[in-house]
């Protein structure tokens, strides 16, 4: 979703061409919108590659040095996305050597480490992971807190459990009267 409300903004707001790769088509995307099936097509045919996907195994290092070599000395990545979706050594590498003209980073492959190679390129601009920095995003993840906690109260569960921290022991309090 998060995609599809860029792209709408980009195509009407700006008259950007879409295009967009993904594992198959969408069903749902507009017509006037280009797929592709190959990652390093897409970054050959377009002036930026904005990265806006699910991070995991199936995603890292998705774009590597051969897609921003595709994107090319003029092309400009943008990660909003995981950080673990760029490949950074390649990333940097390509903005030391000319091979990538920008990037824009709101995320980061070893977060909150931000390389000291990305900070000091002028042609880059990086943010501490701001994405979801809204008013109305912030109230609604302590509101979920929140409730999380008032459901592990009642019942030793919670509402959106971390998958990473499900061998942790259930933690215990005594009830006092």
């Amino acid at each position: 979703r998060i995609g599809q409300a860029i792209a709408h903004k980009l195509q009407h707001g700006f008259d950007c061409r879409i295009s967009y790769h993904s594992r198959h088509p969408k069903a749902d995307a507009p017509s006037t919108y280009t797929y592709y099936d190959n990652l390093e097509h897409l970054a050959r045919d377009v002036d930026c590659l904005i990265c806006i996907c699910p991070g995991g195994a199936a995603t890292k290092h998705m774009v590597n040095e051969a897609v921003l070599n595709a994107l090319g000395s003029d092309g400009i990545l943008i990660n909003v996305a995981r950080g673990s979706v760029v490949d950074e050594t390649a990333l940097i590498a390509a903005l030391q050597q000319g091979r990538l003209a920008r990037a824009g980073l709101d995320v980061f492959e070893h977060e909150p480490f931000v390389p000291p190679a990305l900070q000091a390129l002028s042609n880059t601009v990086l943010l501490p992971h701001m994405g979801s920095a809204t008013i109305e995003t912030r109230l609604a993840m302590g509101q979920l807190t929140l409730d999380n906690l008032v459901q592990y109260d009642q019942d030793g569960t919670v509402l959106t459990p971390v998958p990473e921290c499900a061998s942790y022991a259930k933690i215990t309090t005594p009830k006092t009267e």
